[in-house]
């Protein structure tokens, strides 16, 4: 099942797509996809609805972030093998765990903004885990238990403020509208093996990545474990799982976003997205 949110920045509205790819509004059955609607049962639930006795919703509909009330909005970083390589960093030993602003999130489609003074925005395709119920120390064997599903994020990345201002990653990872999320969040049933996934991202059209999740550092479960031992993961939140090479900052010589281009991402199951970038 593919679960959206659609409408107005903060005031978006839960709905799902149907089979032919019609929007279906939820909010007569519940009032957000958060909380109780993310869990096993309550996803249940969902699917057992006949999409076309709900109201459908225009295709030109603008989607929000697939789920309401993130707490926290999680990143791993250099956890593909192949990026850590074209980025000369020694693979990890443990997952780096940093954090994304949920100002950061922002709707598949939504502009993305260049901070003034920003010389260094990036792009990164990742796979996101969204978080069912409540995930608080748990093992890699029953981390599975606690992911509603799977969709998209662009990681936006500002490397020198990221890099070179000193301190944490955050700062370069936290402008408004740098976590672009969606079009959907993709129920696990329909995403047997999170962990072969093609994913790509271009830039005006030109493929810059091109790569599968099958070259990640760490799965989904360790990492959906992993995290847990220090943040409490609770029902919509966030995890981006890392991203394949062919970033900006890897390219000979580095290349980086400026206004006016466009960016499209996707993952094999899990839709597109589309971002035009604009002078902030």
């Amino acid at each position: 099942m593919k679960l959206l949110r659609y409408g107005a920045p903060g005031a978006e509205k839960p709905g799902l797509l149907d089979a032919q790819g019609v929007i279906r509004d939820l909010s007569a059955i519940i009032p957000d996809l958060a909380g109780e609607a993310l869990s096993r049962e309550g996803i249940a639930r969902l699917a057992a609805l006949d999409p076309e006795s709900l109201p459908s919703v225009p295709a030109t509909t603008r989607l929000g972030p697939p789920v309401g009330s993130t707490r926290n909005f999680v990143a791993i970083g250099l956890n593909y093998a192949d990026h850590a390589a074209e980025s000369g960093a020694a693979v990890p030993k443990e997952p780096i765990v940093f954090l994304k602003s949920l100002n950061a999130l922002a709707g598949p489609d939504d502009d993305v903004a260049i901070p003034p003074g920003s010389r260094k925005t990036d792009w990164e395709v990742e796979l996101a885990i969204v978080i069912g119920t409540l995930a608080k120390r748990v093992s890699a064997e029953e981390a599975l238990d606690h992911v509603a599903g799977y969709t998209i994020c662009n990681d936006v990345s500002e490397r020198e403020w990221q890099i070179e201002r000193g301190g944490l990653w955050d700062k370069g990872k936290s402008a408004d509208g740098f976590g672009p999320v969606g079009p959907w969040l993709v129920t696990t049933d329909e995403v047997p093996d999170p962990q072969d996934l093609a994913m790509w991202c271009e830039v005006d059209g030109q493929r810059m990545q091109d790569g599968s999740t099958r070259t990640m550092i760490f799965d989904v479960r360790t990492i959906v474990s992993y995290v847990s031992q220090f943040i409490t993961l609770h029902p919509g939140d966030i995890v981006t799982t890392g991203t394949p090479p062919g970033v900006g900052m890897g390219m000979k010589p580095p290349t980086y976003l400026r206004p006016g281009q466009v960016m499209r991402l996707g993952i094999a199951g899990l839709g597109e997205q589309k971002q035009n970038t604009v002078a902030g």
